[in-house]
């Protein structure tokens, strides 16, 4: 029977758009890209291993002629779409409306050869209204998008490709360069080298305490004499004093204490009186970037699981597509959203006309919408079923969209000025006189109402020449603080500023940077690593237009142009790797001038030594004197927890130190006689019982739990973590229970007998030191928690000949079963309660196959390439890709392909869409 074929990226979005078709189309999912360029040697084809640009996979001496293939997990999707096209009498391509989505709908439609009719199908919701009007009115793939596209595919592989191979030979193997990712950790290093030179300085004021009319206020010290007192701000950050030509009083701690005792004893008057009305304006709805942004702030999510989860939505049909630079809303969008106000807070909340938003980010798609609720009215959260941080993200674009059609919010500013003695005080205050769209949203708040209490600091009534009541005045010292690292957040933030990237990609960067060892996320702020130094100065010194955000904003302007038409792509990808002045050619130049000795060397102010990267990391290295009188080299390894702006003289000291001279012992073990020792290794402090020797070539070992200090640590307290696992009873349903410290920290067990154990974490308060019996039964008895902390659905039991029990769970892309590690969707139609233990275990047994397939092409990978998860040789740290057709949205990021296609190209040299037939629907001419 004849049908149309529609082929969207992932299975959610393939179920949603399902069900608002007519029973006569088909829906089918490619799981991302089916074709890309050689992720490694083994995709190679035949016919072109011997091709000297083969792994790059661009052929540069053609008009960079891309070498396009099907990796072999594609494979069978890909035969899969050629059977469901068979019958088909029209093809859909209905992939996302972005350069990407129209990239992947030419790539199908090169790789499939239709010999029906295609049309591209293009919505930026998915919902019933949407779907009707994409049908209705289709189009031709947009060649100008997949020119933009490809463009920067190939760009960014040739910056990738060229480039790491370089690091790999002068740093370390399994490094990786990238247009966006290089500038972004450069941004991260000079903010780390901001924070070695940062200086302290200390100061001081007064805080008063101050009562008018029984009701309490505070003012603080601004003038002594006429002369304002110094702030943090008046501070040089590089040498700790105040600025040159400030005029301002620095007042010191036995100043500052004078004078809190004088303005104690004097009479206070009120010298002055300021009301300010103002009046605030509520934000623009969420584009990607300020999305990241705020889901960070608030929410504390990455930008890759903010926008794992706003695909998620988006795919589920509750919000519009995720990825827009836009901040306009659709007529539509704007009547639901105030609709939503009039209803839920009133007519006098509403703005007095539709407020729309003008975009100044670069180069914004003006035909996208900003991220909002979709459909033409919007669910409220709680009316949509969701849960967890889909609930959450759900939460904050209603809120923020809702607000963007609020009234202004009316504010008064107070200030009001004090003397005592010749001391100036300022007490500010704020008030609000009607809150507006404070109501639904406040920048940075997770609550509101709680906002709206926060942002209020009243006073009382107050009038020149009035006398309040001095309660008490307190002298505060103040030391200035270095400057902050990058959040996520800020760095979005920074890289939209600037123009670097597109906000599409920055969650794919700031993951590479991380995965790469570039970087770690700890309290939410990215500290680089030694290596990232290292890298970052080897690019400053001999490539330093590719880590300039001034030139790769201009790259972004020139791609851009390339994506609107302006400007060919082809003379713009020749000027940028060919000739003298080419990429290509200076990497050649470049390699020959390169000392990997010195490359590897990180030279840092204050300390006497240097550091250097090895191949297990970052290491200290010193000249000693030996106990002959002859120098040697000494080398200790940089703990993990050490970043490059803590490392001072004192901590380098300690650690070439403890390496010539041997551990610190704390003490001895009274059970044994043996010393305990304190050592330092790459992955931090830990525990040693005795000497390592002949006898004892590994002795007993302990790491200390995360947040503990080695400064405080006690003899008992370390040999409390030597004697780890403790035994802390019997469980009421037999077998023992033990607490202990693991790679995930401390933790409760309860060991059933037979290899099958039953593990929980220990919570924050609790210390697994002095955790009794009870409290170990409390956590075991709570539900297990799987991804993303969700509680399972359906424990399905223990397998015979397993020690893991199976369990179900509701993620963000459906149902899935996990055993230990492995995780496996659930097929389309299968519900929660149908599913067997059977079932469930040849899933996991599919899904666990298939993951050995990928690790051992993961181990193969080449050089990574910006915003893809490819892994570099040996050292391969990508995570797979692979999912499985019940659920998971495949990274579009991560796809390749299997023969050759060569793409026809027009005399420009533009890529050309082979002849298909397009149907052209009636009255669009």
């Amino acid at each position: 029977m004849a049908h149309t074929l529609v082929i969207v990226e992932s299975p959610t979005k393939a179920r949603t758009i399902r069900s608002f078709l007519p029973g006569d189309y088909r829906v089918e999912a490619s799981m991302g890209h089916v074709r890309d360029l050689p992720n490694n040697a083994s995709e190679i084809p035949a016919s072109h291993k011997g091709e000297k640009w083969a792994n790059l996979g661009v052929d540069t001496a053609r008009d960079f002629e891309p070498l396009y293939v099907v990796p072999k997990d594609k494979k069978k999707v890909v035969k899969e779409l050629k059977d469901a096209l068979k019958g088909a009498d029209q093809l859909l391509l209905a992939t996302d409306e972005d350069r990407e989505g129209e990239s992947i709908s030419w790539h199908l439609q090169q790789l499939l050869e239709p010999k029906v009719p295609v049309r591209r199908m293009v919505f930026h919701e998915i919902t019933k209204p949407a779907i009707q009007k994409a049908l209705a009115s289709p189009r031709a793939i947009d060649m100008e998008l997949v020119h933009a596209q490809e463009t920067r595919r190939i760009l960014d592989r040739l910056v990738g490709y060229t480039l790491s191979p370089l690091l790999w030979k002068k740093v370390a193997w399994g490094l990786s360069a990238g247009r966006v990712q290089s500038v972004a950790v450069r941004l991260l290093v000079q903010r780390e080298q901001a924070r070695r030179a940062f200086r302290s300085g200390s100061y001081w004021d007064l805080k008063a305490s101050l009562e008018q009319d029984k009701a309490g206020f505070e003012a603080k010290l601004t003038h002594l004499a006429g002369e304002r007192i110094a702030g943090g701000s008046d501070f040089d950050e590089s040498t700790g004093s105040l600025k040159a030509g400030s005029k301002v009083k620095l007042l010191s701690e036995a100043e500052a204490r004078e004078l809190q005792a004088r303005v104690e004893r004097a009479p206070w008057r009120v010298s002055a009186v300021e009301e300010k009305p103002t009046v605030r304006k509520p934000v623009p709805p969420f584009t990607t970037s300020t999305l990241q942004q705020e889901a960070n702030r608030k929410l504390r999510l990455s930008a890759r699981d903010t926008m794992r989860t706003a695909q998620a939505l988006y795919e589920r049909g509750f919000i519009t597509y995720m990825r827009t630079d836009s901040v306009h809303l659709s007529d539509q969008a704007i009547q639901a959203a105030r609709s939503c106000v009039a209803a839920r807070y009133g007519q006098d909340y509403l703005s007095p006309a539709p407020r729309q938003f003008q975009t100044k980010a670069r180069n914004a798609q003006e035909a996208h919408e900003a991220i909002r609720p979709a459909g033409e009215s919007f669910r409220a959260p709680n009316d949509t079923g969701l849960d967890g941080r889909e609930l959450a993200l759900y939460e904050l674009i209603w809120k923020r969209t809702v607000a963007s059609q609020m009234a202004e919010a009316r504010l008064t500013l107070l200030t009001v000025d004090l003397e005592a003695a010749e001391a100036t005080f300022r007490a500010n205050g704020k008030r609000i006189d009607f809150p507006g769209f404070f109501r639904a949203y406040v920048e940075g708040s997770d609550d509101p109402d709680a906002a709206l209490e926060g942002q209020e600091v009243l006073l009382p009534s107050l009038k020149q020449g009035d006398s309040p009541r001095c309660r008490g005045v307190e002298a505060l010292g103040h030391q200035t603080q270095p400057p902050a690292r990058y959040s996520e957040a800020a760095l979005v933030k920074m890289l939209e500023r600037e123009g670097i990237g597109r906000p599409s990609t920055y969650a794919s960067i700031i993951g590479t940077i991380q995965d790469r060892g570039y970087a770690t996320l700890q309290n939410n702020a990215l500290i680089p690593s030694f290596t990232a130094f290292a890298v970052t100065a080897l690019l400053e010194q001999h490539f330093p237009d590719l880590v300039d955000p001034g030139f790769t904003a201009r790259m972004e302007t020139s791609l851009d142009d390339i994506s609107a038409g302006k400007t060919p792509w082809l003379p713009y990808l020749e000027k940028f790797y060919k000739g003298e002045e080419g990429l290509e050619a200076q990497v050649q130049k470049r390699e020959g001038e390169i000392d990997p000795t010195l490359s590897r060397t990180i030279s840092l102010e204050g300390l006497p030594c240097v550091v250097r990267i090895g191949r297990f990391g970052a290491y200290l290295e010193s000249k000693r004197e030996a106990e002959d009188g002859t120098e040697e080299l000494c080398k200790a390894t940089l703990p993990q927890e050490i970043t490059p702006a803590d490392l001072d003289a004192e901590k380098a000291e300690l650690l070439l130190r403890q390496k010539s001279e041997g551990p610190e012992s704390l003490g001895e073990d009274p059970e044994t006689g043996e010393q305990v020792y304190l050592l330092f290794g790459q992955y931090g402090p830990y525990l040693q019982l005795g000497q390592v020797s002949e006898e004892t070539p590994k002795p007993k070992r302990a790491s200390l739990p995360k947040g503990a200090k080695p400064e405080d640590l006690t003899l008992e307290d370390a040999l409390g973590l030597l004697r780890l696992p403790r035994h802390l009873g019997e469980h009421p349903e037999g077998g023992k229970v033990q607490a202990g410290l693991g790679r995930f920290g401390p933790y409760v067990v309860h060991d059933k007998g037979k290899g099958e154990k039953d593990y929980r974490s220990l919570k924050a308060e609790d210390d697994v030191l002095a955790i009794g019996l009870s409290r170990a039964l409390e956590l075991l008895a709570q539900p297990k928690r799987g991804r993303g902390g969700r509680t399972a659905l359906r424990d399905l039991g223990t397998p015979a000949g397993a020690s893991e029990a199976i369990q179900l769970f509701d993620g963000p892309y459906g149902l899935y079963v996990k055993q230990g590690k492995v995780n496996a969707s659930l097929p389309e139609g299968t519900t929660a309660e149908s599913l067997t233990l059977d079932q469930a275990v040849e899933l996991l047994a599919a899904k666990a196959s298939s993951g050995k397939s990928a690790g051992r092409r993961r181990a193969a990978a080449g050089a990574s390439v910006e915003g893809k998860a490819a892994g570099a040789g040996k050292a391969a740290k990508a995570k797979a890709a692979a999912t499985t057709a019940a659920g998971a949205k495949a990274s579009r990021s991560s796809a390749t392909g299997t023969a050759r296609k060569t793409p026809a190209t027009t005399k420009s040299g533009r890529l050309r869409a082979s002849p298909v037939r397009v149907i052209r629907p009636a009255g669009n001419g």
